[in-house]
């Protein structure tokens, strides 16, 4: 049905819009420009493969493509043509491995120097710059100090995924053009604005952050408990070089019973990028969300990469009569 509605607006397309120019999609049996919009979400970006592998089954491969964070990474892998290869290698990662690119690093402005892991990008992507990828892409950095939104649109892709994934306090700025970047989804989780900012005319957007069911509500009231008493009393018995010995060694790792650092300020991030992508999605929504259910994927759970995959390729699934309605929507404008 998608392949029979877009090929009514461009009966010479091989397919549904890899071969279409962004336009503005206008009534006169022009194109209909198809922009993708992927949200940052750390380990959970993995369901971006799975979007995009399922919108290619259905013959849609989109003439713009934005990111943010994870979201960046494969939208940058995409248009690049290297996304076989990313998922390959997604696929392949066990917790050892993930704990293989981890460069812990005490002296810098983040807590992993991020040489190992993004060297495979390097690798895979090497020199390409925005001027040699085929559709329109764009990637959203945060600048540091001026808070300002940076849509990076030239230059090496390799360098735009580095900064749009620079988490802040785990992954150090990355300084492009004059300006220190970091994580765009402190202030764009979901660029569906760039998307249309490029030229298309639907957008789809895929938030990785929207399974949140019993998350973000207000508990009215919370106080101490026993166990609180008991930890404070072992505390004072273990003394001030036991204390820190224990601090330093569980402050990166945490315990069972207590989250580390990197949880800690993955959790935190996760709340403050879930409020704003609420925030921008209430004022510009895309015309069709894809919103996959990640509650139970941990923000550092790379190694589930195939699981992740296939929830991402699942909810694309079940949002095609939505897409083939806004192409139909569109089309008869």
């Amino acid at each position: 049905m998608l392949e029979s509605l877009l090929r009514r607006r461009n009966p010479n397309a091989s397919d549904l819009s890899g071969d279409v120019a962004a336009g503005d999609g206008a009534p006169d049996g022009g194109p209909l420009s198809i922009g993708l919009a992927l949200s940052g979400g750390a380990a959970r970006g993995f369901a971006h493969i799975g979007v995009l592998r399922a919108l290619a089954a259905a013959g849609i491969r989109p003439d713009v493509i934005t990111g943010t964070s994870i979201g960046a990474v494969v939208a940058g892998v995409y248009a690049a043509g290297y996304l076989d290869e990313f998922e390959v290698w997604a696929r392949n990662l066990t917790r050892r491995r993930v704990f293989g690119y981890l460069d812990f690093s005490l002296a810098g402005s983040g807590l992993i120097g991020g040489e190992r892991l993004f060297s495979r990008l390097d690798a895979g992507l090497g020199d390409v710059t925005f001027d040699d990828l085929p559709l329109r892409v764009a990637v959203v950095a945060t600048e540091l100090r001026t808070n300002h939104e940076i849509w990076l649109t030239r230059g090496r892709v390799a360098d735009a995924l580095r900064a749009s994934c620079a988490l802040p306090g785990i992954f150090p700025p990355s300084r492009i053009g004059g300006r220190w970047l970091m994580d765009g989804a402190l202030v764009n989780p979901l660029p569906i604005s760039a998307a249309r900012a490029l030229g298309a005319r639907l957008v789809i957007g895929v938030n990785l952050n929207a399974d949140n069911f019993g998350r973000g509500t207000i508990i009215q009231d919370h106080g101490p408990d026993a166990e609180d008493d008991l930890r404070r009393e072992a505390q004072k018995r273990g003394g001030l070089r036991a204390r820190a010995e224990r601090l330093i060694r569980r402050k990166v790792f945490g315990t069972p019973r207590r989250p580390g650092l990197s949880t800690v300020m993955a959790d935190a991030f996760q709340v403050l990028q879930d409020r704003i992508t609420r925030a921008r999605l209430a004022g510009d929504p895309p015309d069709v969300l894809i919103s996959p259910r990640l509650s139970r994927i941990n923000l550092f759970d790379f190694h589930r990469a195939a699981e992740v995959i296939a929830i991402g390729a699942e909810a694309t699934e079940k949002a095609l009569p939505a897409i083939a309605e806004a192409v139909e929507t569109l089309t008869n404008v």
